[in-house]
């Protein structure tokens, strides 16, 4: 054999195999790059069909039973009619109550951040007022310079009405699809591959599907939990301004890591500004408190088995998503990683085996191969 060969005596066999790892690393490292720059450049599109999974993951389960005593046309046309008036419901609700108030929820948190300055000057921390106009500005200068990248994705992308419009069509009309007959769609798409691969593709989807939409539905269910915890407690302190803080926790949510925190923090300086130090404290505790049970109790008891990534691969991922794609990214990063998670943990440990569900189509919603 010859000496240059990575089998012979001269090389170490871990350097041997360091190497027929890396050229197949940095093979799937450049497919993944082109993948995601032609993803890039379709990027209306691949919000449209998120929305429309996300759509999809919260209507199947009462598509499922309207389908017990209906045809599933009839009952996705339900489904999506009833998952369309509540939420056109709670959108006319959030502007009647909260239309006006957000100049004072501006003004408020103003003044309180002034309040903390005012404090911060005195004793025992005695930071002069010269280094919070610094600090302001420098923190004004970061925003101006990187607001395409927090915002591109979401205002830059669909800055006009047609884009909007035009991506919300098709999110609705992808999750028409989807609940009629994602089976169907799931089957054409890896029709393709031959036995055993495709079984192994098959259950990989369906594992990928049930962690995205258990994410899906417990997000939205912890951050309509935050949003009333905040919201009942605000009302209970007398904090004004208590439905619009209570929209930014729950919109807050659905970014890990910094979103929640973020809106609680500004609830916190509205009840310094509007009620004092002792009710900002009370609320301070109350926060607190809802970060404990949230952590501890309400994440593991709705999500433990769609997301079961470690705490510092959520942060990577959303500052990673944040800095590739913007607002959007941070919103999608954890459900995109858990999903690759799933897929990867099945793909290595799961041996080829073919599964009776398909993706869309789990305990909720129609089983594979009946008619849509």
């Amino acid at each position: 054999m010859s000496p240059t060969t990575p089998n012979s005596g001269n090389v170490p066999p871990g350097l041997a195999q360091a190497a027929a790892y890396s050229w197949r690393i940095l093979a799937i490292g450049l497919l993944g790059y082109v993948v995601l720059s032609v993803l890039g450049q379709l990027q209306l599109v691949v919000i449209a069909l998120f929305i429309g999974l996300i759509m999809a993951a919260i209507v199947g389960p009462l598509v499922g039973l309207a389908n017990r005593v209906m045809p599933r046309p009839l009952a996705v046309a339900v489904g999506l009619v009833a998952f369309i008036g509540v939420f056109a419901g709670i959108i006319a609700f959030i502007t009647t109550s909260v239309t006006g108030q957000w100049e004072s929820l501006a003004q408020q948190f103003v003044d309180g951040v002034g309040q903390m300055q005012q404090w911060m000057e005195g004793p025992p921390l005695n930071i002069r007022s010269a280094d919070f106009t610094i600090w302001y500005e420098n923190g004004q200068q970061w925003i101006v310079e990187n607001r395409g990248e927090l915002f591109s994705g979401v205002i830059g992308s669909a800055g006009t009405v047609l884009e909007i419009v035009a991506t919300i069509a098709l999110a609705l009309f992808s999750a028409v699809f989807f609940l009629a007959g994602g089976s169907k769609i799931w089957e054409w798409a890896i029709g393709a591959f031959p036995q055993p691969t495709k079984a192994r593709i098959d259950g990989a989807g369906l594992v990928a599907w049930r962690s995205f939409a258990g994410y899906t539905r417990g997000i939205l269910i912890v951050a309509a939990s935050n949003a009333i915890f905040v919201c009942v407690l605000l009302l209970v302190l007398g904090v004004p301004l208590a439905f619009p803080l209570a929209l930014l926790v729950f919109f807050g949510t659905f970014i890990p890591i910094i979103g929640a925190p973020v809106a609680m923090f500004v609830s916190v300086v509205v009840a310094l500004a509007a009620r004092g130090p002792a009710i900002a404290l009370i609320v301070l505790i109350g926060i607190f408190v809802l970060g404990q049970l949230e952590g501890h109790i309400l994440q593991p008891l709705v999500m433990s088995k769609a997301v079961n990534i470690h705490p510092l691969a959520v942060a990577v991922s959303v500052a990673s998503g944040t800095l590739l794609i913007g607002l959007f990214g941070a919103v999608i990063a954890v459900p995109v990683v858990s999903v690759c998670y799933a897929i990867s943990k099945f793909w290595f440990q799961t041996a080829p085996a073919p599964n009776k569900e398909r993706p869309l189509d789990g305990p909720d919603t129609e089983p594979a191969g009946s008619p849509s």
